[in-house]
Parts: C-alpha cells; sequence; structure tokens
C-alpha cells in the first residue's frame, strides 16, 4: 500500500527548531524520512542537528536572525544549498511572546514580536515561494498560527496581532499560489507544555487549573503532539488542502 505520508528524499527548513514545538516538527519530518535544515537565532541549533545526525537523520544548522533582510537571504539561500540546492518544504516555527498591560505595551516589545511572528514569516515565505517557481516543482508551506488567531488572549495585543496577521496572510498566498502547486497553510497549537508557557503553567496559578479544565483532552500539548499534523501538511496527503487554518488543541477551540 502506498504511504502518503512518506517525505523520504525531501527537504525541508524549519526556523525556531533550537527547541520547542518547531523542534517537535522537525523531528517529525525527519522521522518521515525528510532531510531538514534548522534555522534558528539559538546557536543550540547547531548541537541539535549534531544530535539527531548521532541518531541516524540527515540534519544541518544555520544560526540567523531573521527579522535581519541581508542575514535571512544570505542563510535561507545557505539552508537550500545544504540540502543540496532543492527545497520541498518550509515550516515557519519561529515565535516569540511578550506580555504587559495593553496599555503600557512597550514600543520595542510590539516591534520585536511583529518582526519575528510576522514580517519574517512574510519574506520567507516568499524566499520558499521563489524557489518553488524556480525549480519549477510544488511546494509545502506551512506556517504556525494559534489560538490567539481566533481569540483576542490578555496582556498579549502584539502577539493576538501577529497570529491573526499570519492566518490570513496564509489565506492569502493560497490564494496566488495554490494554482503553482503550493499549499499554503497554517498549523494553531493550543495550549502547549513548553518554554513559552511555563509561568502559566504554573499548578498555583489560577488560569492553569482553568484552561486544563477547558481542554477536552484533560491534558496539554507537547511538540510530540505537532508531529503528525506537520508530516501532513508536508506530504501529498495534504495535497488539495490549501489555505486552511488547522487547531491542534486537544478540542479546546470548540469547548
Amino acid at each position: 500500500m502506498k504511504n502518503y505520508t512518506d517525505l523520504t528524499g525531501k527537504k525541508a527548513i524549519v526556523t525556531g527548531a533550537a527547541q520547542g514545538l518547531s523542534l517537535g516538527m522537525a523531528e517529525g519530518l525527519m522521522e518521515a524520512g525528510a532531510k531538514v535544515c534548522i534555522i534558528d537565532v539559538n546557536p543550540k541549533a547547531e548541537e541539535v542537528a549534531k544530535e539527531k545526525c548521532a541518531q541516524g537523520y540527515a540534519c544541518h544548522a544555520v544560526i540567523a536572525n531573521l527579522t535581519e533582510e541581508e542575514d535571512r537571504k544570505v542563510k535561507f539561500s545557505q539552508a537550500v544549498e545544504m540540502l543540496g540546492g532543492r527545497l520541498d518544504i518550509l515550516v515557519n516555527g519561529a515565535g516569540v511572546q511578550r506580555r504587559h498591560k495593553s496599555e503600557e505595551f512597550p514600543k520595542e516589545d510590539w516591534d520585536f514580536v511583529m518582526n519575528v511572528n510576522l514580517n519574517a514569516v512574510f519574506y520567507m515565505c516568499q524566499l520558499a515561494a521563489k524557489q518553488f517557481m524556480a525549480q519549477n516543482s510544488k511546494g509545502k508551506i506551512i506556517n504556525i498560527a494559534s489560538m490567539l488567531s481566533f481569540f483576542g488572549g490578555y496582556t498579549v495585543p502584539a502577539y493576538a496581532a501577529s497570529k491573526g496577521a499570519v492566518a490570513q496572510l496564509t489565506k492569502a498566498f493560497c490564494n496566488e499560489w495554490a494554482e503553482k502547486g503550493i499549499n499554503v497553510n497554517a498549523l494553531a497549537p493550543g495550549y502547549m507544555a513548553t518554554e513559552m508557557n511555563t509561568a502559566l503553567m504554573d499548578p498555583a496559578n489560577p488560569r492553569y487549573q482553568a484552561i486544563t479544565e477547558r481542554i477536552p483532552a484533560k491534558k496539554w500539548g507537547t511538540g510530540d503532539d505537532m508531529k503528525g499534523p506537520c508530516v501532513f501538511l508536508a506530504s501529498e496527503a495534504s495535497d488539495y488542502l490549501n489555505g486552511a487554518i488547522i487547531p491542534v488543541d486537544g478540542g479546546y477551540l470548540v469547548r
């Protein structure tokens, strides 16, 4: 029987995969057979790549600041070169969070969040699409939205704005690129047990219990929970899926 999620021979870039959900997605792609290049500002990405290679996977790392135009372009090209001069999959996993009361939210934090979560995603999508078109090939772009693509959140106006924009950007790109064989979709993680949510996961925090009780699965997600959905969107199993925002939230959104 044909395995529609087999990624053997595919080449993927995953941003922000030195840790967290992006690392889980990068691992999922490698486990499905893809060769992966991690792009991250965190030097830990190089350690991750070495570790994955030691485990028998094909993994590279490039250290880059994706908010800097020249660095982004140069390191994207470097990543494609490391992958053998071809790209099939882009996962825009890099993301940041800052919390302040909305009336006190500092401009520098607003700019930082928007530059990482939205602007870098926009430009990386452009670079990937141009690469796919130059190859005259199909391609898969997977953006990372959020529950705050649907909700407003609390003390996170920049994050909510950026993730709402990522959802709309995903749909806009789909409208132009679907006919070129480029699938642009997004995963919307729910409440995940990652470094970003350490304070929120404190059992002494009343919101932790309230959130957990609302999740029908009764547990927070992990990077492992992102593997299957990411592989699905990266594979030919999703060839006729485009412009979708898929919640990966244990049922939180529909409660």
